[in-house]
């Protein structure tokens, strides 16, 4: 009999305790794990904006401006632009809101009415979270500064944070990507190479994704507006927002904007399903095409399917990363099919 340790044995038992440790202690993993995302988002969110407008200073400086100006103006701009938004628009958005939330509760009790349908537990609870919401945009709206920020404390302080690094994230792209290319060239070139096409992949979709949520802003906003729809900038508002949420996104907003309509009259009511049965299409097959390009050019039932899968495993989170993630798995396996093949063949070979 040996009295030679076999460390094969040892080594299976030793991962076998370690996994069953872990385990057994998994939602204490998990909430280390959303301490740890919650305290990295507002830097996440920064980091990503900077990334986003980065090719904006890149522009600037084209035009002759000098890197350190040419973050001023944008970092200038994306202030004037929330602060002037927020300060045109949110009074507005209010009144619109609460006609909405008005038209919302009487196409609710109309349905019930006239179909004899008992709605009771879903709109109380519809109508409890719509008022609550309503007093959220009223106590913003008719809030002074100082007001707000003693009433979001932890979302202020975010929001700080994630703004600094958002500064100085859009600073320092230039030497963050010289510093990731150096370090993957010095490790091999080929992580390099693909680090580069994901840059691209993700690149292309946030330009076109941000394109074309202002395209949608303005023109369902436009639209609603010429038929006369009263809540045509909260519509425009969902078509642009909803527009990271693709095909379901679209629909949600349609759906609101008849139900919305069909209690206020019987001409809007049918321009506005106009609207939603013409504009989409030439959204879907003239717009989108254009401004994606061929680069995210991704089947609709692959991208249902994505999104589903999404929405079903982290909720309305995976449902916006869905997509980006399919993208980034998508680019990874073409630009490893090669490998895959000869390791597949290799394997085939072995056997």
């Amino acid at each position: 009999m040996s009295k030679r340790l076999n460390y094969g044995i040892i080594n299976l038992a030793a991962l076998m305790i370690l996994l069953y440790i872990g385990l057994s202690n998994i939602n204490l993993w998990l909430g280390i794990l959303g301490k740890i995302v919650a305290v990295m988002t507002p830097f996440i969110i920064g980091f990503a904006f900077a990334y986003a407008l980065t090719p904006i200073v890149g522009l600037l400086e084209k035009k002759g401006l000098k890197k350190g100006l040419a973050v001023t103006v944008v970092i200038l701009a994306v202030i004037l632009l929330l602060g002037g938004l927020l300060a045109m628009t949110l009074p507005l958005i209010y009144d619109q809101f609460a006609s909405f939330v008005n038209r919302v509760l009487e196409f609710l009790d109309t349905i019930g009415d006239k179909f004899n349908i008992n709605l009771g537990s879903f709109e109380i609870e519809l109508t409890d979270y719509l008022t609550a919401a309503l007093s959220d945009i009223g106590s913003i709206a008719t809030s002074s500064t100082v007001d707000v920020v003693n009433k979001s404390i932890d979302f202020a302080s975010k929001f700080i944070v994630g703004f600094v690094g958002f500064v100085y994230f859009l600073a320092d792209m230039g030497k963050i990507r010289t510093w990731v290319k150096e370090a993957l060239l010095s490790y091999k070139k080929r992580a390099f190479e693909y680090i580069k096409c994901l840059d691209i992949e993700i690149s292309n979709y946030i330009k076109g994704l941000s394109f074309f949520m202002v395209i949608q802003f303005i023109e369902y906003s436009l639209l609603f507006l010429l038929v006369g729809h009263p809540n045509w900038l909260i519509l425009g508002i969902l078509a642009c927002l909803t527009t990271i949420i693709p095909y379901f996104g679209g629909l949600i907003t349609n759906i609101i904007a008849i139900l919305t309509a069909t209690v206020i009259s019987f001409p809007l009511t049918i321009a506005t399903i106009i609207i939603c049965l013409v504009f989409p299409q030439l959204d879907g097959y003239v717009i989108s095409p254009r401004v994606y390009g061929k680069t995210n050019d991704v089947n609709p039932l692959i991208t249902i399917m994505v999104v589903s899968v999404g929405g079903t495993l982290l909720g309305i989170k995976g449902i916006i990363i869905a997509l980006p993630c399919y993208l980034l798995i998508r680019t990874t396996y073409h630009f490893f099919k090669g490998d895959l093949k000869k390791g597949i063949d290799k394997v085939k070979e072995a056997i």
